[in-house]
């Protein structure tokens, strides 16, 4: 008896200095300056800021040699303004799209379930929702509900294009439910774009459903989202850009106006045309004066036509280095209700809209306040339905009063969109229609209709389209 008390005795006390020197070498491996957890909040920048290089990057670059906003003129960037892409050009895309915002998204998700923060899932979903949609424009079917669940899904199913629009309307549908609940405690800082307003994230979440509505062409629902939609510019969803290097500043000014000066001009677009007023194809009219406007998207350096990137204190263009981008906007919002509008037949309630946002360029929306006092002119009064009659000043071919105002709508969204992806998409919706921007291929004669999906994935995920659908092949809301 005494032998199995002294045992057991030996044994507590092994156990004790075992524990003991445990907890002496628990954090003996722990690098505090490598975390290897981080807070639903530090997690929202870094999802966000992974959207923004889907939305601002490489994407709206090519998007826009593919739109007549700018041109490829040297190196790799001429081949794909002639539209010669491989799906390593797309790598580091997929990247931002599923590493950078849905796997990071799902964390902050389930994060902030745990003290129910409804308002940071809100926000997550809401830039999940962003990256997601511009990768179905952009690419067609892609993974939606098995991606970032690599475990159980290693080789996660392309779902067709269709059915990720309908579930990205579910979670934005998500997304407002929670901001309307009111629950879930600020993110602060750490959201980047509206320091945790939710009054500007459910406006934002009601015009990125619009959005989706319109590239699905659901008029009547796109009109119904967007009257709930972003009501001003100052509640505008963009990304706001500073002067260090490599830190903060535009991401168009750093590739265009430093980093890869010469690589992309705009002398053979077709968007500075429209907006010269020495150009034969000038948009503007008796009402309309858009010297401004053409001076602070475009810019004449060393006499080759630029995308503005001036960045001085005097005059910041549109793609200066402090230049805010746009990602979802007051701009965007009013144009879609305009268009929605007119696509329903709704000339009237579609001439108003037009004309308030027409009163909001002349008021200098739409222009950095440095051009405002610059002496470049400009000029934006209301149209009536003379104007859009046969024989008025925006109908010379005839047209139905109807379609003249939706040739006037697109046009304008054509304008408003430079340097974005969503232009792209706007093309590519109404290319078929007799009234839509008409774009003159850069090769050959066949528009291009799609990116294309990324070498890496193609390689590693056994689900993947095969065969690969091409450039020019159209993608199914297209089709």
């Amino acid at each position: 008896m005494k032998k199995n008390i002294y045992i057991k005795t030996l044994l507590l006390c092994l156990l004790s200095i075992s524990f003991s020197c445990e907890k002496l070498v628990d954090d003996l491996n722990t690098d505090p300056n490598n975390p290897t957890d981080a807070s639903a909040t530090l997690l929202l920048t870094a999802a966000q800021l992974g959207n923004v290089s889907v939305q601002e990057g490489h994407l709206a670059r090519l998007a826009s040699m593919w739109s007549g906003y700018f041109t490829g003129s040297d190196r790799q960037y001429k081949d794909m303004a002639s539209y010669n892409v491989t799906g390593s050009d797309f790598n580091n895309v997929w990247g931002f799209v599923y590493q950078g915002v849905v796997e990071q998204t799902k964390l902050i998700i389930e994060k902030s379930e745990q003290n129910n923060n409804r308002l940071i899932q809100a926000i997550a979903k809401i830039t999940k929702a962003n990256a997601l949609g511009t990768a179905a424009a952009c690419f067609g079917d892609i993974p939606f509900t098995e991606a970032s669940n690599i475990d159980i899904y290693p080789n996660p199913a392309f779902e067709s294009q269709v059915s990720v629009y309908a579930s990205l309307q579910t979670l934005l549908d998500e997304a407002i439910s929670d901001l309307e609940s009111g629950v879930g405690s600020s993110p602060g800082a750490a959201d980047i774009h509206f320091n945790g307003d939710a009054s500007k994230w459910l406006q934002t979440a009601y015009t990125l459903k619009s959005r989706f509505y319109m590239e699905t062409k659901e008029y009547a629902l796109a009109e119904a989202a967007s009257l709930n939609g972003i009501s001003s510019s100052a509640s505008s969803f963009v990304m706001p850009h500073g002067n260090s290097l490599n830190v903060n500043e535009n991401l168009m000014y750093a590739f265009i106006g430093r980093n890869r000066v010469g690589d992309v001009n705009a002398m053979s677009a077709l968007a500075p045309t429209l907006l010269d007023p020495a150009s034969p194809t000038y948009k503007g009219n008796l009402k309309t004066d858009e010297t401004a406007r053409y001076n602070y998207h475009y810019a004449t350096l060393n006499d080759v036509l630029m995308p503005n990137v001036y960045s001085t204190g005097n005059l910041v263009g549109l793609f200066g280095q402090t230049a805010s981008y746009p990602l979802i906007t007051f701009e965007e919002n009013m144009l879609t209700i305009a268009e929605s509008k007119a696509r329903q037949g709704k000339t009237d309630e579609g001439l108003e809209i037009l004309n308030t946002y027409r009163a909001y360029l002349n008021s200098g929306g739409g222009l950095h306040p440095s051009y405002l006092s610059s002496g470049f002119t400009y000029k934006y009064e209301p149209y009536n339905l003379d104007d859009l009659a046969s024989g008025g000043i925006l109908n010379s071919t005839g047209l139905s009063t109807n379609d003249a105002l939706l040739k006037e709508i697109l046009t304008e969204r054509y304008i408003s969109f430079n340097g974005q992806i969503l232009g792209f998409n706007d093309l590519r919706r109404t290319r078929n229609e007799a009234i839509g921007v008409s774009l003159t291929p850069t090769s050959g004669d066949v528009l291009p209709e799609r990116m294309i999906y990324s070498e890496a994935e193609i390689n590693s995920n056994t689900s993947a389209p095969s065969p690969v659908p091409g450039v020019f092949v159209p993608t199914p809301v297209n089709q």
